[in-house]
């Protein structure tokens, strides 16, 4: 009885793995080919990538899939998903954000028709595919604090000294630069912060919440970071994923501009709700 227990359960654990990775089972059915993603490539290409998942590939392909496409990663030599969608509009009013959709499509039809997609997430300045009408916005997202508590003053002084920031086409960016070290001096108050996978009190807590909230902009505007890096512990104001921490001056959240266009942030902090926002200038 106890042995037919166990093999229930068993088979309960496997079907509820398979329901959790919905992603994976389906690329199963259809996986993609090494031209558009190669373990070994990815595994030697992202080291940070290499103390979490190691050299299992189900991991660093499952990754791939649900964070390293939208986040500018290549998944090969050859193929970078938000160079290709950048470099060909009919392929955006295809696909929208179906970053999958892309390398099926480069798969079956693009590498064939000769189309570019090489690349480190960084797409060529001048790419008609970048060209958009003036004032446009390139891509937003909010999230939401609490105004009542001390990570409140460091979310709306962060805020304030990225808001108006312009890139130019090729320039870079970077948010740790931006924002000036956390300091009294710099008007940083003590907040919990993430210090070794622990919550503490740090000068300076809840700026990652507007390096994150503007990491998810820079996703929905199709702009690759160039540099980030994923919290030590679940954070609840933004999806897993999403987050960007940053740390003195070792972790950053730097960006390449890569469109045609200079590129305005504009950043809010206002009752409660963190906004950030890319327009092409």
């Amino acid at each position: 009885m106890k042995q037919k227990v166990n093999i229930f359960l068993s088979m309960v654990l496997c079907f509820c793995m398979l329901l959790g990775s919905g992603t994976l089972v389906k690329a199963a059915q259809t996986p993609l080919t090494s031209l558009t993603f190669d373990a070994d490539y990815y595994y030697n290409t992202y080291p940070d990538l290499q103390a979490v998942f190691g050299h299992d590939y189900n991991s660093l392909y499952r990754h791939y899939l649900d964070c390293g496409l939208a986040e500018g990663r290549s998944g090969s030599a050859e193929f970078n998903c938000l160079v290709y969608r950048n470099n060909y509009p009919d392929l955006q009013t295809s696909f929208g954000n179906d970053y999958r959709a892309y390398c099926v499509h480069y798969e079956k039809y693009g590498k064939t028709e000769g189309r570019s997609a090489a690349g480190d997430g960084m797409a060529l300045a001048g790419s008609t595919a970048a060209i958009a009408p003036a004032n446009t916005l390139g891509g937003s997202y909010a999230t939401a604090y609490n105004p009542n508590i001390s990570r409140a003053t460091n979310i709306s002084l962060a805020a304030s000294r990225i808001n108006g920031m312009v890139i130019q086409p090729g320039e870079n960016f970077s948010f740790n630069q931006a924002i000036l070290p956390r300091t009294s001096a710099n008007g940083y108050v003590e907040a919990t912060m993430i210090v070794n996978k622990k919550f503490v009190p740090g000068i300076g807590g809840g700026i990652c919440q507007v390096s994150s909230t503007l990491y998810a902009a820079m996703l929905d505007a199709g702009l690759p970071a160039t540099e980030r890096h994923p919290h030590s512990l679940r954070v609840t104001y933004i999806p897993e994923g999403m987050d960007a921490t940053i740390s003195g001056n070792t972790l950053d959240l730097r960006f390449t501009n890569i469109f045609a266009e200079p590129i305005q942030i504009q950043a809010t902090a206002d009752q409660g709700t963190l906004t950030v926002s890319l327009y092409k200038l």
